[in-house]
């Protein structure tokens, strides 16, 4: 009897683990007793899913998401690789060789993770190398990995060896390719805000890239609402590539994003990459109030954060960790995810022990109670015209009937 209880329990975690691999991307676990939603791709039982199948039913539990309003399948964790390398002012960040930043890759990869995001600038080019060769060094398919790169930063020393220019984009993606060891690049994104190139040069040039299948898709990085926008509506005006994606800095720490940034991805479908979850590692719960605490904050004082609201939240954060018996980081990176809005999250690491401990955030389910906590804890000032918009169309909204 307890044999056949115990066959007929396998069965049913198969067929439930089998239920959430078919239904993917467009159903979710759900969170809170609730399922999240994304487009339905017109496809979804062809011969390329199998291998996705097979590493669910062996185990992997990691979510997936489209990128923003593409068919592009992402992990919701995302293995940034800033730490590798060590050249220049990078050894800041991090100083990561060759064999340590295989196993990170490797372990990341085995973990369902099968986004990468690097860039040209980081560690003045290493990084792309040493990802690039990890990718390779790890056995798996080219078409197994989304990997995200960017260009914009300085990388020479002449006047045009920077920026989102045709002539610095064009330049960029060829020494990219050569370094990452690869002949296309999934995702490719402009690093920074260009006040001198005009914005339908650079997206003209990506269309072009596009075109000639050296890049995928198309993200930015630390663009403001109207930039985007405005290469949105020209993408469209001219039928070229549409942005997929914003790379962007986004903690409980530091949700300015909110204000504009969030409600435009949220109705142009555009996703959302969050660079830094952790604020430099002062919510990882290593920091105290009065200055203490050893790892790359001390040593690399960014970004920049209220750091009264941060150590409120600090606090808050703590709590629910110690009852759910997890890391105060894992809440911090559970609570990003949380969000609609987020498609999915960087996380760079030093080890595969601290590697493991971020990814894990992926399972953690924070209730609405919690969540509330959370949201109060770090909630924005009133700021022009958030509070008037929302002064005066509350009385508009209120005549809307609810769903039943």
């Amino acid at each position: 009897m307890l044999v056949d209880c115990i066959d007929q329990l396998t069965s049913l975690c198969h067929l439930a683990r089998l239920f959430r691999t078919l239904a993917a991307p467009y159903v979710f676990r759900g969170r809170q007793g609730r399922f999240r939603c994304a487009a339905l791709p017109a496809a979804r039982f062809g011969a390329d899913r199998f291998s996705f199948l097979n590493s669910i039913l062996q185990g992997d539990d990691m979510r997936y998401n489209t990128l923003g309003g593409t068919g592009l399948l992402v992990s919701e964790i995302c293995l940034g690789t800033m730490t590798f390398g060590g050249q220049g002012f990078w050894t800041a960040i991090g100083s990561l060789d060759q064999s340590v930043a295989d196993r990170i890759v490797s372990g990341a990869l085995d973990k369902g993770v099968n986004f990468i995001d690097t860039a040209d600038v980081y560690s003045e080019g290493l990084s792309e190398e040493i990802t690039g060769a990890a990718i390779r060094n790890s056995g798996r398919s080219r078409s197994d990995v989304v990997l995200a790169t960017k260009v914009f930063g300085s990388v020479g020393k002449g006047v045009n060896d920077r920026g989102a220019s045709r002539g610095h984009i064009m330049d960029g993606v060829k020494a990219s390719l050569k370094r990452l060891g690869t002949d296309y690049i999934d995702l490719y994104q402009i690093h920074g805000t260009d006040p001198v190139t005009p914005i339908e040069e650079t997206v003209r040039a990506l269309d072009d890239l596009v075109r000639d299948g050296l890049i995928r898709y198309v993200g930015v990085s630390n663009w403001p609402a109207w930039r985007i926008m405005k290469a949105l509506g020209i993408a469209d005006r001219l039928g070229l590539d549409r942005i997929a994606s914003l790379q962007a800095y986004y903690t409980i720490a530091g949700r300015d994003l909110e204000r504009e940034i969030a409600p435009l991805l949220m109705s142009e479908k555009v996703g959302l990459m969050v660079w830094s979850p952790l604020a430099g590692g002062l919510l990882s719960g290593k920091y105290g109030r009065d200055g203490s605490g050893d790892g790359r904050r001390a040593n690399f004082d960014f970004p920049p954060v209220n750091k009264d609201r941060a150590f409120d939240a600090v606090d808050v954060m703590a709590e629910i960790a110690k009852d759910k018996g997890v890391s105060v980081a894992r809440i911090a990176l559970a609570y990003v995810l949380h969000k609609p809005f987020v498609s999915s999250v960087i996380i760079g690491a030093k080890s595969v022990e601290q590697l493991d401990d971020n990814i894990a955030a992926s399972e953690v389910v924070l209730s609405a109670d919690e969540l509330a906590r959370l949201d109060a804890v770090s909630a924005l000032p009133a700021e022009y015209p958030g509070w008037m918009l929302e002064r005066q169309g509350a009385e508009r909204a209120s005549t809307v009937a609810k769903p039943r």
